[in-house]
């Protein structure tokens, strides 16, 4: 009966702990962990189980302390170093390429076209000539720009279309006219200029836009 209870004590301190621990270290789903963090959970519940039929509680305590820093350390490192961080984690690999699948690159990450479609469906596209870009992100997650023409009807691009109604219909000279195009122009001023996009960082293999030195 003692064996029992001692054993039950184990797992609900090393339950504890392991809650505590992965607290800690941070809330990610399996599909948006890096392959550090993925070694680093399957490492911890291998660790915290054993003690549960020995008497190393202490022991395993600190081993998963020592990982948890660990992880954290490489994560501090990442966000400090662009290299370190592609080092690491990997980068986005480009695997369709205006509306078709890019074989050289699904060939290395030994990923089928059926695979992809599969992850397509899951993001509601129903045809790859509907994407212009699409990468296979490090934690394994599938990014996409779709073409113009399968691309759905934005807010901002719905006020453009009735600026350019509004105007159509209006003398060049009239007051609303002069208003609408003073309205354009400060948005036009309000947008940060940018060059590109983060799929063409992907294609290019640097950034467009500089990152924070303290995030990049």
């Amino acid at each position: 009966m003692e064996a029992y209870l001692e054993t039950a004590g184990k797992a609900f301190i090393l339950f504890t702990v392991g809650i505590l621990f992965l607290r800690v270290a941070g809330r990610k789903s399996i599909s948006q962990m890096t392959l550090a963090q993925t070694v680093i959970m399957i490492s911890l519940g291998s660790i915290i189980i054993q003690p549960i039929t020995d008497k190393s509680i202490g022991r395993t305590a600190v081993a998963t302390g020592i990982l948890v820093v660990s992880l954290i350390i490489v994560e501090y490192l990442q966000v400090k170093s662009n290299a370190f961080e592609k080092f690491i984690t990997g980068k986005a690999k480009v695997v369709i390429e205006n509306g078709q699948p890019v074989e050289e690159t699904l060939k290395k990450l030994r990923l089928t076209v059926d695979q992809l479609e599969i992850r397509l469906r899951q993001q509601g596209i129903g045809e790859i000539s509907d994407v212009k870009t699409a990468t296979l992100e490090a934690n394994g997650q599938l990014g996409y720009e779709l073409i113009r023409e399968a691309k759905p009807l934005t807010i901002g691009e719905f006020e453009k279309l009735m600026d350019n109604y509004m105007k159509s219909n209006q003398p060049v000279n009239s007051p609303l006219f002069n208003q609408l195009h003073q309205e354009q122009n400060q948005k036009q001023k309000q947008q940060p200029q940018q060059n590109g996009n983060i799929f063409g960082e992907v294609k290019q293999n640097q950034n467009n836009n500089p990152n924070p030195t303290h995030l990049q």
